[in-house]
């Protein structure tokens, strides 16, 4: 089972409040379509109590349905919205949009602001844990809480064992890097998806056939969309970018700016991110902690729904006692 193992905690409550069974047999939560800066972005939504929200922020190469199994979990607590980006899940990206992480942390404000004046309680995955990031440190008035499931951090010590398909890095070099694209672009989507469950989680078998199936079909939808390539092409560079830029815009000069109370969740087998990052994150945002997960990939939040929940949990009532 996913839930059965072990969990390593640094200074993080748990909660024990009851959390509804793990049901992953669940489909992706229904979406629609939301104007937001021009863009008609896609939102999953979990129902939940008014007046307390979270939103979710994929990945690259992610979607809303990443976020499936932990908005089940939350969803007694707070009313969820999982975003497709541009250029990701559902969302088609406008003309001239430029990908830049700067640009989809624009579009994550304004869709905030959209749902009106209180804070929310905000999550981000890998390139979305960047992005939320960048909105958390800009704009705290728009942030009660923030968890960020290994954030895409710059890690400038890159290693091939981590990359499923080592074609991976040439295809974003000149001369080479067309042709591999085409390699990559004819795999069919049972192939990809079983690079993702390689790539991203400690163990693939242990995932829900379901879910392997759900994948798939999600991959099937994405080859059939003609802006899916590039959005995910250019939001690698782009994201690459944000690790090679001068000191003072790093972003690690973002994490002390960041005055919400903090969750930090890693897996220790991480192959994107580098768990060695984590300690750094926790300790760099002022009201930060760090939950380290034995086990477990870069997707934490699919691959351990309930014990991020319980952290998350945690974190809130810990917040409302005053305690973070």
């Amino acid at each position: 089972m996913l839930e059965a193992r072990r969990t390593a905690i640094t200074h993080v409550p748990l909660s024990t409040a009851p959390l509804p069974p793990l049901d992953t047999t669940i489909q992706p939560w229904p979406g629609d379509y939301v104007e937001v800066g021009g863009h008609g972005v896609h939102v999953r939504r979990t129902p939940g109590p008014a007046g307390s929200r979270a939103v979710y922020v994929h990945g690259l190469g992610g979607s809303s349905t990443n976020w499936t199994d932990l908005a089940a979990q939350l969803g007694e607590h707070v009313d969820g919205h999982a975003l497709d980006l541009p250029g990701f899940g559902r969302s088609e990206p406008i003309d001239g949009y430029d990908f830049r992480m700067t640009t989809h942390a624009r579009v994550v404000t304004e869709y905030i602001e959209s749902l009106g004046p209180e804070p929310v309680h905000l999550f981000g995955n890998s390139m979305g844990g960047a992005i939320t990031l960048m909105v958390a440190s800009a704009r705290p008035d728009l942030v009660r809480t923030l968890t960020l499931v290994s954030p895409a951090v710059p890690d400038l010590r890159p290693s091939l064992r981590r990359v499923s398909d080592r074609r991976l890095p040439l295809a974003f070099l000149p001369v080479v890097g067309a042709r591999v694209r085409e390699q990559l672009a004819s795999m069919t989507a049972r192939e990809r998806t079983h690079q993702m469950l390689r790539l991203c989680f400690a163990d693939p078998d242990a995932v829900p056939a379901n879910r392997i199936e759900q994948s798939e079909e999600e991959y099937t939808e994405r080859s059939a969309q003609a802006w899916a390539g590039n959005a995910l092409n250019r939001s690698t560079i782009e994201l690459i970018r944000t690790w090679i830029v001068p000191r003072k815009r790093s972003m690690w000069q973002l994490a002390p700016r960041v005055s919400a109370p903090t969750l930090v969740v890693w897996g220790t087998e991480d192959r994107l991110v580098s768990v060695r990052k984590a300690p750094r994150v926790a300790r760099l945002i002022p009201r930060g902690r760090l939950l380290v997960l034995p086990r477990t990939g870069h997707v934490a939040q699919m691959e351990r729904p309930v014990s991020v929940a319980r952290a998350v949990l945690g974190m809130w009532e810990a917040v409302e006692r005053g305690e973070w």
